[in-house]
């Protein structure tokens, strides 16, 4: 026999993951502002090993066009340098030999646009993933339906798996509301 609880649990962490992912998504799209973040994919060769970034350096952001590496050791200067313009980032690092910067451009309209766009198709993923999910739990009801759980039992289990995607999908809404404004705030 299917225990709805555990049933209802398993969706609603599978749907959770999908909210978590698309925020560490966006979290990574460059929006105009000095973000930490953009850097959280890039790695770098450390004593034989790829490691990220912020476990050789210190990443701050001094202003809210600019953001400071400053490593721990003085070798890893050039690997630093030399993992941050051949990542897909776009900035070229400047080096004065006490910290590497990054210097944040403004975007350009086009490029807000482009990025709005990205942002909504990442949102749309997520909202798929969640939907998948819900889906996942329902057939798994159905089956138990079929396997001895009573009607109305399955139905209330629909229903509160229907509010909980319900409340993923506005939770993803206002992640992505947040970010196209911070993308569009000039």
């Amino acid at each position: 026999m299917l225990d709805v609880k555990k049933c209802l649990s398993d969706s609603e962490e599978k749907m959770d993951m999908s909210v978590m992912h698309l925020e560490d998504t966006l979290a990574q799209i460059r929006a105009g502002k000095a973000n930490v973040h953009i850097l959280d994919d890039l790695r770098v060769n450390s004593y034989g090993s790829m490691v990220p970034i912020n476990n050789v350096a210190a990443i701050t952001t001094p202003d809210s066009r600019t953001i400071a590496i400053k490593p721990w050791e003085k070798n890893m200067f050039p690997v630093i340098e030399k993992a941050i313009i051949d990542s897909t980032i776009g900035i070229m690092p400047e080096n004065n030999g006490e910290v590497i910067r990054l210097g944040i451009p403004p975007l350009t309209e086009d490029r807000r646009k482009q990025l709005t766009k990205q942002c909504a198709k990442e949102a749309e993923e997520a909202k798929v993933a969640i939907r998948n999910a819900r889906r996942d739990g329902i057939d798994k009801l159905k089956k138990a339906l079929k396997d001895g759980l009573p009607e109305d039992v399955e139905k209330d289990a629909e229903a509160n798996l229907q509010k909980i995607h319900d409340k993923k999908v506005k939770s993803i809404e206002e992640i992505l509301a947040t970010k196209n404004k911070e993308i569009m705030t000039v």
